[in-house]
């Protein structure tokens, strides 16, 4: 009888310690990265290109330096939202500083449309908190486009 319940109180034991494996490797997965994080880049990296060519042509400074300035904020609220250390180092610089002005702002023109595509795409994919975010980030890359015309 004692041998029944010590066999009994073992099993009962042993089935609630299944979830303790000591060789269960599922924890030591890294997390998956944010998805914003790529966002996150690619808003500074706008930012970079905009402050390159204003530099480079100071003629459009007026208008670059505005949406350089979003770009930069709407990284660190990726940042912030994402919790993804912003890239410390600088981008390379632009394509965007080649050529005459008009030139300039084509390529900025590209790198928006592309920008906004990428970010249209994440906010599809998103939950309910984010969407709103990126919808807005959607709405100002939309917005420079049309500025850099």
């Amino acid at each position: 009888m004692l041998r029944a319940g010590a066999l009994l109180a073992l099993g009962g034991a042993t089935t609630s310690l299944t979830g303790c494996d000591p060789f269960d490797r599922d924890g030591d997965a890294a997390p998956a990265p944010d998805p914003l994080a790529p966002l996150v880049e690619e808003a500074l990296a706008l930012a970079a290109a905009h402050t390159d060519a204003a530099a480079a042509h100071p003629t459009l400074a007026g208008r670059l330096t505005p949406i350089a300035e979003a770009h930069r904020a709407h990284a660190a609220e990726l940042a912030r939202l994402s919790r993804t250390a912003p890239p410390s180092a600088s981008a390379p610089a632009s394509p965007a500083t080649e050529g005459a002005p008009a030139a300039a702002l084509a390529a900025l023109r590209d790198r928006e449309r592309a920008g906004r595509e990428n970010a249209t795409k994440a906010c599809a994919e998103a939950p309910a908190d984010r969407a709103a975010l990126l919808a807005s980030i959607v709405a100002a890359r939309a917005t420079h486009v049309e500025v850099l015309r």
